[in-house]
């Protein structure tokens, strides 16, 4: 194999490698929005009175809360969300 064809391979593998992170990353993105407006329209009143859906709950708001603005914008526009002005 010539040392074109070996940068081509690489090259290659390396487009795919960035392809596949794009994927996971389109994703993560749908699922971070789509928690994101569960949390949002979430009624904590409803919640069982049980400590571990209680701590689940507050596992997931504090995630999100820990997301940079930008990416949470991506997450909501990636399943079609719009931010809420805070009121």
């Amino acid at each position: 194999m010539t040392l074109h064809a070996m940068k081509e391979d690489e090259i290659r593998l390396l487009r795919d490698e960035i392809e596949m992170l794009m994927n996971e990353r389109r994703q993560l993105l749908q699922v971070t929005g789509a928690a994101a407006v569960f949390v949002a329209n979430l009624d904590t009143d409803s919640l069982p009175d049980e400590a571990d859906t209680i701590d689940a709950a507050e596992m997931l708001a504090e995630q999100l809360n820990g997301l940079s603005e930008e990416t949470l914008k991506d997450a909501l526009e990636s399943v079609r969300a719009e931010l809420d002005p805070v009121q």
